[in-house]
């Protein structure tokens, strides 16, 4: 019987915090899902990234039972959704992209609500506010109405309140969203803390920064589907290498760089005024003298991923 206790703990342990396969979302004759294959391994950060219109936020209303699929199937803490949404509810902690804080309670009345609908037991809802709010820096502000917040304080109880009850998985869609760089900073570091602490996050962004900060993986998504995956660096070792070559000049000047690098089988940006040639290190010194003095050359980073491929420009 003890053995059979421990297989199934163990089984519990090594399966997906989350897991969907084949899942399809359309809205009419849509497409915002496409296939969709994406696991999550317990207790990492995953960064869900990619441009506006990608399938990030429509993504993470599947994952709440918001949307339903078309097809395909989702499990979120072992428990099937839609079918079982109320229990993976239940067991996770969910941020969303809008503030929906009630603005007439104040903060700590805001995350008693949500102890309660949580059902947080009462001998421990207390104690599971106090926590929260410590955990948000709003312990000296728990009696403020939210309408008297700063914008970076209800985006900071906006996480506390999907922690009161202690979820084993936080879901973040664009958590720092229209937030001023102190205010997002500030907001890293609570994410970060949620990371170090054991708790599985998925986090969705168009940031590529917020991605390199706080990712243990990133799923790059494009048009409804996981295009690329990998932690940050592994992802611009594979598509960006160690080193770029950015080219400014006339667009003659940009289209010829593109057209060398393209014949030498290199990966190329186009941004604006400048043209970026990948992989760098592995220009061969005929092509650098082709390509010309003129390059400006920096670390690669998950930007140039992102742009080259996407297509898309970073906002």
């Amino acid at each position: 019987m003890q053995r059979a206790q421990l297989s199934a703990a163990q089984e519990s342990q090594a399966a997906p915090a989350i897991s969907l396969r084949g899942v399809v979302k359309r809205f009419g004759d849509f497409t915002a899902v496409d296939g969709l294959d994406l696991e999550v391994p317990t207790g990492i950060c995953l960064g869900l990234l990619g441009p506006n219109g990608a399938g990030k936020s429509t993504t993470m209303k599947m994952l709440t039972a918001q949307a339903i699929a078309t097809e395909g199937s989702i499990r979120v803490l072992g428990f099937r959704v839609p079918r079982e949404s109320k229990q993976a509810r239940a067991a996770m902690g969910v941020v969303p992209q809008q503030d929906n804080l009630d603005e007439e309670l104040t903060a700590r009345e805001n995350l008693e609500v949500f102890a309660h609908l949580y059902r947080v037991p009462r001998r421990a809802r207390r104690q599971a506010v106090d926590d929260a709010l410590a955990i948000a820096h709003l312990t000296e502000r728990q009696f403020t109405k939210v309408d008297d917040l700063s914008g970076g304080m209800r985006r900071r109880l906006l996480i506390a309140r999907g922690l009161v009850h202690r979820p084993a998985l936080v879901l973040l869609d664009e958590p720092t969203v229209g937030l001023d760089p102190q205010v997002r900073a500030e907001l890293w570091g609570l994410i970060d803390g949620l990371r170090a602490g054991g708790t599985t996050v998925l986090m969705s962004t168009h940031y590529i920064e917020e991605a390199e900060r706080l990712a243990d993986e990133c799923a790059l998504m494009s048009h409804g589907r996981v295009i690329a995956r990998g932690s940050p660096s592994s992802l611009v070792a594979e598509y960006a290498g160690e080193r770029v070559v950015e080219h400014y000049g006339p667009p003659g000047r940009l289209t010829e760089v593109e057209k060398l690098a393209k014949t030498a089988g290199l990966p190329t940006r186009r941004t604006g005024p400048s043209v970026s040639v990948l992989k760098a290190e592995t220009i061969p010194p005929s092509l650098e003298d082709e390509l010309g003095p003129d390059g400006v050359r920096r670390a690669a980073n998950l930007e140039d991923v992102f742009v080259v491929l996407t297509g898309e420009r970073v906002e």
